[in-house]
């Protein structure tokens, strides 16, 4: 038996399929982005949609291929009314690595999944030694389940992210808050759109206790925190840290004293200038352009950035945003996660409307500002990491990798990943290290943001 929360997709009251989750969705568009933390459920007889948590008996398998990226499934599921009868275990990671004993399993084979195909497990072996020696860094993530803010006061529970990074190589995670969640949702197409202006002071709140629910994942977890270059490049994933990241400066409202606030109580050191919504520093690739792109105020955001040593990010901006932001840093620019409009499927460049992908010409300027553009790993881009390692090598081919990084956007995806867990960070690695020399795969996983931060950071 198995317990945890149903998530579906539209608004059901009962259902044959499902997701089962470890603590109830937000809403029913908000499914979850990481596979490892959830189960497939199938069922012969509809299963009951109610709001409340579901205890199931039924067949558990551990998946492999999968097309969509799940890991575990629950063949033959029937509800368990009896709530006062508990399973053995509830749904979690601990669960699904106990889950996986009873199909008498070794339980490395539930915590990790094969080396894929075309990656030894020697290759494996040397790319996780390799990983180990570096500062590697993931330029955008939302590991950890910090962004359950308006579930903060009913003490919505982390998720590991400590251990997997010690567990799959990454030295330093850029872990982002989301300043603009209460003005957006996920549309029935699946589109992330803001629905409403925010209340006056709204976001700025929202921020703080973002802020605040970060550290405490850090204090809980043991995650060290960069303050300057030298901690960066001195990180190893013995003894992960995190860059302390904010995407979209929404929470500033026009007042730079926000910014050196954040900068000074949250360590702040990595700031996205825009997200969903057309905010007051400029416009969004997933909206019509409203500002003609960066406004002055983003101009001055730019800047005082620079002063205190904070990275400026612009993904999610339009090319134009990114053209005059460009014009206005003295430091390099980073936008961290993204893919070319060329993928491993397609060598066409022309974009689809609201895309956030991006154009050779809009790679080409943040690399001349000396900057890192960081490839995310969406499913429906990547089916898998040679897939994804392909779109690196893309994106190297226009910048050349000097340029490129990795940014997971780490259970921040509206859809599965193709790396949907820090332990699999070596798999990606060893496919590189195909792909690339050792130096450039080097500067890929981590050393090309540390030359950015270096720039940028506070020695």
């Amino acid at each position: 038996m198995i317990a945890g929360w149903p998530a579906t997709a539209g608004e059901a009251t009962n259902t044959r399929y499902c997701l089962l989750t470890f603590e109830p969705v937000c809403c029913h568009g908000c499914l979850p982005s990481d596979p490892a933390t959830c189960v497939e459920v199938y069922t012969d007889a509809p299963l009951p949609i109610d709001g409340r948590e579901l205890i199931l008996r039924g067949v558990f398998r551990l998946l492999r291929d999968d097309p969509c990226g799940w890991r575990y499934r629950l063949d033959e599921a029937v509800a368990i009314h009896d709530h006062g009868h508990r399973p053995p275990f509830g749904l979690s990671r601990r669960g699904l690595v106990a889950a996986a004993s009873l199909l008498c399993l070794p339980i490395g084979a539930a915590a990790q999944a094969p080396a894929p195909e075309g990656i030894t497990d020697a290759q494996r072996t040397d790319a996780a030694s390799f990983l180990a020696e570096r500062p590697t860094i993931d330029c955008h993530s939302h590991a950890g389940r910090i962004l359950r803010v308006r579930q903060d006061e009913g003490h919505a529970p982390f998720t590991p992210l400590a251990e997997p990074m010690r567990l799959g190589g990454l030295a330093v995670a850029c872990l982002a808050i989301v300043s603009d969640s209460p003005t957006h949702r996920i549309t029935p197409e699946g589109r992330i759109k803001a629905f409403r202006d925010p209340e006056p002071g709204e976001l700025a709140a929202y921020a703080e206790r973002g802020f605040v629910r970060l550290h405490a994942l850090l204090r809980e977890q043991g995650l060290g925190i960069v303050h300057t270059a030298a901690d960066l490049a001195a990180a190893r994933a013995k003894a992960p840290m995190v860059v302390v990241a904010a995407e979209g400066a929404d929470f500033l409202e026009g007042d730079l004293g926000g910014l050196e606030v954040a900068h000074r109580k949250a360590i702040l050191r990595h700031l996205q200038l825009t997200h969903y919504r057309v905010n007051a520093l400029g416009d969004i690739q997933t909206e019509p352009p409203v500002h003609g792109g960066l406004t002055a105020f983003g101009a001055e955001v730019i800047r005082r950035c620079e002063a205190l040593g904070v990275i400026v990010d612009v993904a999610h901006g339009t090319e134009d945003l990114v053209r005059q932001a460009a014009d206005v840093a003295r430091k390099p620019l980073v936008l961290s996660h993204t893919s070319l409009t060329t993928n491993h499927t397609s060598l066409t460049t022309n974009l689809t409307p609201r895309t956030r992908r991006i154009t050779p010409d809009h790679a080409r300027i943040v690399a001349r500002t000396g900057g890192v553009i960081g490839i995310w790993p969406p499913t429906s881009l990547f089916p898998d990491l040679a897939a994804l390692t392909e779109g690196v090598a893309r994106m190297a081919d226009i910048v050349g990798p000097a340029h490129v990084g990795i940014g997971t956007d780490m259970m921040g995806l509206v859809g599965p990943s193709a790396l949907p867990d820090y332990t699999d960070l070596p798999d990606l690695a060893a496919h590189l290290l195909v792909r690339f020399t050792p130096e450039e795969a080097s500067g890929i996983l981590g050393g090309n943001y540390l030359r950015v931060a270096k720039a940028c950071f506070p020695s």
